[in-house]
C-alpha cells in the first residue's frame, strides 16, 4: 500500500520545496516509487509538460528529483497574479478564468473532490507521495476554506512534517506559534518538525530544542545546515540573496531586470551556473550600471510592465545601454517589451488598447484571449534548441527583421513556424522560448560571443549536461538531509508508528 507524508512550513521561504526534493531523491535512492504532490501552487514560475499542460516549477524540480516525467497532476491548481488582486485560475494545466482574491476563496471549495482524484492517482500509482504545503498552516483567516495545508492533510488522511527556517530569526516562536494556533484536530497531525538554514554548531542549539519539544510534546527530526546548492528556486524572496553573491572577479556581468510582474525567473538557473558569469537582479531603486549582458526577463503582465519600466526611469539606462554597445536579450514578455507596439484590443492585460514598447526590434505584439502554452524544439544556425512558451500574444516582425529560430516540432507534432527577432546585427535578440540558456553548447557559444567581444578568450571545455549538473546538486542535497534529519523517524510517521 502506498504512503504519504506532507511536508508544511512555518512561513513562506522556509524550505519546504527544497525538503521535498531531498526526500524524493532520497526515497528514489531507496528504491521506491515517488512522486510530489501540491494542490495549489501560487507562482509566476511556470513550466509547460510535454502533453502542453502548465504546472509549478517547484514540482518539476521535486520530479527532476525524484527521476520521474513532470505531470500536470502534481499541481492540478496553479495561481498565476495578474494584478495585486487578481489571478489567472489554472486547473489541471489549462486557464479557467480570472478571480480576485474573495471570489476564488469561495470557488476553491468546488475544486476539492478533482483535487482528491487526482491526488488518489498518483498514489494508487506510486509507492509514496510527498506533499507540499504553502505558506503556513496558521493562517487562521483563510483555514475554513484551506485546500493545500491542513485542509489537504485532512483530505487524504497525511502525516505532517513542520519546517522552520532558523536563518530567519525566531524558530522557536514560529514552530510554537504555529503549531499553538492551529486547531487540535490538525495539531496532532504534525508528527515531527525539521529546523531548517542553521549555521553554526548544533550543540548550542540542543537546550532550546529539548524545550520546544516539552513545550508543543513533538520531536525535532533534525536540523539541517544552510547549504548553497544550485537547485532552482521557486519563491522570489531568494532573487534578493542571489544578487548578493555576485562575483565582480568572474568575467561576464550578466544583469536581469526584476521587472514588477516577472515570470520564470529559473531561466537563468543555467547563467548562475556557468563558470565565467555573475548573474545579479536590477531591483527597484537600483542602476544597470555597465553589464555585458542584460536581460528582460518574462511577464505576467506585459503592459504593467513596460509601464513600470517608463515610470521608474529604467527606459533611459536600457536605451544608454542599447546605445554603449551592451547585449541585450528578451525572453517572452521581455521580448515583447523590446519591440515598438504593444497591442491590447480585447483587454486581456489592461484597459489600455494599445502601448509603445522600447523600440529596440521592429516588432508588434498582439494580445490574444487563448495562450500558447507549447514545448517545442527549435533550430538555429544548425544547432537544435529545446524550451517552452507560455505567452498570449502573437509578434508580426517588420520587414528587416531576422527570426531568433525557427520552430520545428511543437508538443510532438511536425510543424514550421519563425520565432523571435534579432536586431543592430545581433546585439538586441529576442525569444518566445522559456529554457532558452539550459541548451549548454548554445549557450556558450552566445557567452564565447560576448568574451570575444571584451578581448577575452573563449572557454573550449566542453560542460556537463544540465541533467547531469542538476542529479549531481540533487545527490548532494539528499545526502546533506540523511546526514542531519532522522530518515528512520520519517519512514515511521509514514507508517503511522511514530509518536507525536
Amino acid at each position: 500500500m502506498a504512503k504519504s507524508l506532507m511536508v508544511q512550513g512555518t512561513a513562506s521561504d522556509a524550505g519546504k520545496s527544497i525538503i521535498v526534493a531531498g526526500l524524493c531523491r532520497i526515497f528514489k535512492q531507496d528504491g521506491l516509487r515517488v512522486v510530489p504532490f501540491k494542490s495549489q501552487n501560487m507562482a509566476l514560475n511556470s513550466f509547460i509538460t510535454k502533453k502542453g499542460y502548465e504546472m509549478g516549477r517547484a514540482q518539476v524540480f521535486q520530479a527532476e528529483a525524484a527521476q520521474v516525467e513532470p505531470d500536470v497532476r502534481m499541481n492540478p491548481v496553479l495561481l498565476k497574479p495578474t494584478s495585486d488582486k487578481k489571478s489567472q485560475v489554472i486547473f489541471m494545466g489549462e486557464v479557467l478564468t480570472d478571480m480576485d482574491a474573495i471570489d476564488y476563496h469561495e470557488f476553491k471549495q468546488e475544486l476539492l473532490p478533482k483535487i482528491k482524484d487526482v491526488y488518489q492517482e498518483l498514489y494508487n500509482e506510486n509507492d509514496i507521495v510527498v506533499l507540499e504545503g504553502a505558506g503556513s498552516p496558521a493562517e487562521i483567516n483563510l483555514n475554513d476554506r484551506d485546500i493545500v495545508n491542513m485542509g489537504m492533510a485532512r483530505l487524504v488522511d497525511a502525516p505532517v512534517v513542520l519546517v522552520a527556517d532558523i536563518d530567519k530569526g525566531g524558530v522557536f516562536a514560529s514552530i510554537y506559534g504555529t503549531i499553538k494556533l492551529i486547531p487540535e484536530e490538525d495539531r496532532v497531525r504534525i508528527k515531527g518538525v525539521i529546523i531548517n538554514k542553521f549555521r553554526g554548531d548544533v550543540a548550542l542549539l540542543q537546550s532550546g530544542i529539548d524545550m520546544i519539544e516539552d513545550l508543543t510534546q513533538v520531536p525535532v527530526l533534525g536540523v539541517v545546515p544552510y547549504a548553497q546548492l544550485d537547485i532552482d528556486s521557486e519563491d522570489s524572496v531568494s532573487l534578493v540573496q542571489k544578487s548578493r553573491r555576485f562575483n565582480r572577479e568572474k568575467d561576464l556581468d550578466v544583469a536581469v531586470v526584476s521587472l514588477k510582474r516577472m515570470s520564470n525567473f529559473t531561466d537563468f538557473h543555467s547563467l548562475e551556473i556557468q563558470p565565467d558569469v555573475s548573474l545579479r537582479y536590477v531591483m527597484k531603486g537600483d542602476a544597470i550600471g555597465n553589464p555585458d549582458l542584460l536581460i528582460l526577463p518574462g511577464s505576467k503582465n506585459t503592459i504593467e510592465d513596460m509601464l513600470y519600466i517608463r515610470e521608474s526611469g529604467l527606459e533611459e539606462q536600457l536605451q544608454q545601454c542599447l546605445e554603449q554597445g551592451t547585449r541585450i536579450f528578451g525572453i517572452c514578455g521581455g521580448y515583447q517589451i523590446l519591440g515598438k507596439y504593444l497591442e491590447d484590443p480585447f483587454g486581456v492585460e489592461s484597459s489600455l488598447k494599445e502601448l509603445d514598447g522600447l523600440g529596440f526590434l521592429d516588432i508588434r505584439t498582439t494580445f490574444q484571449s487563448t495562450k500558447r502554452t507549447t514545448q517545442v524544439k527549435a533550430e538555429r544556425e544548425g544547432q537544435m534548441l529545446e524550451g517552452y512558451e507560455i505567452h498570449m500574444g502573437e509578434t508580426i516582425l517588420g520587414s528587416e527583421m531576422t527570426p531568433f529560430s525557427k520552430i520545428l516540432l511543437e508538443n510532438g507534432r511536425v510543424t514550421e513556424r519563425a520565432d523571435g527577432a534579432i536586431g543592430y546585427g545581433g546585439q538586441v535578440q529576442g525569444t518566445y522560448l522559456h529554457g532558452i540558456f539550459d541548451n549548454m553548447a548554445w549557450t556558450r557559444m552566445y557567452l564565447n560571443e560576448i568574451r570575444l567581444d571584451k578581448g577575452l578568450e573563449p572557454i573550449q571545455e566542453e560542460l556537463e549536461s544540465l541533467e547531469t549538473f542538476k542529479n549531481k546538486e540533487y545527490d548532494k542535497l539528499a545526502d546533506i538531509l540523511r546526514k542531519s534529519i532522522d530518515i528512520d523517524a520519517i519512514y515511521q510517521i509514514m507508517t503511522g508508528k511514530s509518536g507525536g
